[in-house]
């Protein structure tokens, strides 16, 4: 099974030129596409690069952390729609979007070197986590809240840890085993039906 599932990508909502922003985002890949490494990459350096003024730059984005996690953001896959057949099929597309993420991340070397980069930068490993990472949770905290209701899950549960049970095992198998080969579509599904075995309510 390889479908395919949407989990919200927050934009911030201000007034924008495409174009101006499509230059700035690029010229950043472009300069990291070179070998710049992130602490060297100025907005002077970045605005020089794209034919912009450093104040268009600062009218988008109220620092240089903001606006590389974009350029990250830009450079990830779309994550395609929850089919919403079943609690089942909508956390197997959650789960299977970490994995596709992941994947990408790694067959990417651009993408591999940014993110080993930003690790070494806390406030803007924060940031990433803060404008990509966190926007996503609500969705599975609520597909679960709404599980508990409906009676798919028992009531009771740890919402929080019971999201956590869905998520860790894709991470630690992608993330955190390099050298492995990474899992298939099939693995999402396996972890859903664990855990949900272990979460639903007594027969």
């Amino acid at each position: 099974m390889d479908k395919q599932c949407k989990v919200g990508e927050q934009r911030r909502g201000r007034p924008r030129s495409e174009a101006a922003e499509r230059q700035i985002l690029e010229a950043v890949i472009k300069l990291l596409e070179e070998g710049v490494p992130l602490a060297d990459l100025s907005i002077e350096r970045i605005a020089r690069t794209a034919g912009v003024g450093k104040a268009t730059i600062y009218r988008r984005w109220a620092g240089k952390e903001e606006l590389y996690v974009e350029v990250v953001q830009s450079m990830e896959s779309p994550a395609p729609p929850l089919p919403g057949h079943s609690l089942r099929d909508d956390l197997v597309c959650m789960v299977d979007n970490v994995r596709r993420r992941s994947v990408a991340k790694q067959s990417s070397a651009l993408l591999h070197n940014v993110f080993a980069q930003m690790q070494s930068y806390p406030k803007l490993w924060s940031k990433y986590h803060s404008i990509v990472i966190d926007p996503r949770r609500p969705l599975l905290d609520e597909l679960l809240r709404r599980g508990v209701e409906n009676g798919e899950l028992r009531a009771g549960i740890d919402l929080e840890m019971a999201a956590d049970l869905f998520v860790a095992p894709m991470l630690v198998r992608t993330m955190m085993r390099p050298g492995e080969e990474l899992p298939g579509p099939e693995f999402a599904e396996r972890i859903v039906d664990a855990v949900l075995e272990g979460l639903r309510p007594p027969r």
